[in-house]
């Protein structure tokens, strides 16, 4: 290993000694300007004070390695914070640098002036900087090009998704058109029915109804609201207005078949639970009968104006001891409005009691309209505001008395 020392007493001179080095061990131009700048960085405290710096070098051939020491005077320590060049060791009074290096060389011809050397260097340091700003619009441009092919298949995606939430949209859609009862023809009686879901992605849910006349000319209606949303509470709700229509055609009196119907769907759904509203009317003396299991009342709108919720005690399917009372039982004139529902109708602010007295006004609002426009206008009116978001069933009945 060789080693060898000088003294430097100005920057000009240390930054010769370091160029001259480097140049020696053929050391990158770069390289050779970070290791010039560094040393003239770290001695600058102690060269301004009018204190001489040591340089001392050593080369160890076998593991190519260049070791630079810059020594400053004991009570003017080197200032090594941030070099161009981090160093390999600092200590009080010294500032250590290791670089992989050829072995000395003798120049044969002159050596080129200092500032021709700075300039190499300052060449150097340019185009590694070019380098690297290319290679950062590089970067920056495949960056660019990532983020919009992602971009893009965020939007395809996104499309996809729609395009599928879409179809199983239409697909619930038909499947619950197919469900439902298709329209009956009462003489003496106008009926219509509006439906609506909680969410436009499960167009299903657990309100249900079903319509149809009696071997003695008498209309039977049922109002089924299952617990939950989605499939599972459509199929608790045809569970049960498949048993009451059963019963119902089976002769079964009217306020049997609520405990009757729980009586036969427990052993094969015990989680199911649901309210059930069930109305008998006569088309030809508007007499009307109604069974209740825990449903919101009827809403009966008389055409003089004057509006009464019809309350007929029972408890549900599924609550403990379902089942209905005597029947509540009315009678309907020409036209009277009577207006069978579903809760998500009249508690969408969360309040049924405020739900019920809205209700009366926009039925009082449409009851001169067309029996296919009541249902979805009063439904219109209710929701302007809605907090709570549900499955809502309306269905009106009109006595024409024809």
């Amino acid at each position: 290993m060789t080693t060898r020392n000088l003294t430097c007493a100005t920057t000009a001179g240390l930054s010769r000694a370091v160029r001259a080095l480097a140049r020696e061990h053929a050391l990158d131009p770069e390289v050779r300007g970070r290791l010039v700048l560094s040393a003239a960085d770290a001695a600058g405290a102690a060269l301004r004070a009018g204190r001489e710096t040591g340089l001392k070098w050593a080369y160890d051939p076998g593991a190519g390695l260049l070791t630079v020491v810059l020594r400053t005077p004991g009570d003017i320590g080197p200032a090594a914070a941030e070099l161009p060049m981090a160093p390999e060791a600092v200590t009080e009074d010294e500032v250590v640098w290791r670089l992989r290096a050829g072995p000395p060389v003798d120049a044969a011809e002159e050596a080129p002036c200092d500032d021709a050397l700075a300039a190499e260097e300052l060449r150097a340091v340019l185009a590694a900087a070019d380098a690297l700003t290319a290679e950062h619009r590089r970067l920056k441009d495949e960056l660019e090009e990532t983020n919009s092919g992602v971009l893009a298949l965020y939007v395809q995606l996104d499309e996809r998704d729609k395009q599928l939430r879409t179809a199983h949209g239409q697909t619930l859609r038909e499947l619950e058109d197919a469900l439902r009862p298709p329209l009956i023809e009462a003489d003496g009686l106008e009926l219509a029915v509006h439906y609506e879901p909680a969410g436009t992605d499960a167009p299903t849910g657990g309100d249900l109804y079903d319509w149809f006349v009696l071997p003695d000319g008498t209309v039977h209606i049922t109002i089924v609201d299952a617990l939950g949303h989605g499939v599972t509470s459509t199929r608790s709700a045809l569970n049960v207005t498949h048993a009451v229509r059963t019963l119902a055609l089976e002769g079964h009196r009217l306020q049997s078949i609520v405990a009757r119907t729980d009586e036969i769907l427990h052993p094969f759904d015990r989680a199911v639970m649901a309210t059930v509203l069930l109305a008998r009317i006569d088309p030809v003396t508007g007499e009307l009968w109604l069974a209740n299991g825990s449903h919101p009342p009827a809403l009966l709108l008389r055409r003089d104006g004057t509006a009464r919720y019809l309350e007929a005690r029972g408890r549900g399917i599924g609550f403990p001891l379902p089942g209905s009372e005597t029947p509540l039982t009315e009678r309907l004139a020409p036209g009277d409005l009577l207006l069978l529902y579903t809760d998500g109708l009249t508690e969408s602010r969360r309040d049924p009691i405020e739900g019920e007295r809205r209700l009366i006004e926009a039925a009082h609002k449409h009851l001169q309209s067309p029996i296919e426009e009541v249902p979805g206008a009063i439904a219109e009116d209710m929701h302007t505001v809605i907090l709570h978001p549900d499955d809502t069933l309306a269905l009106a009945v009109r006595l024409t008395g024809q």
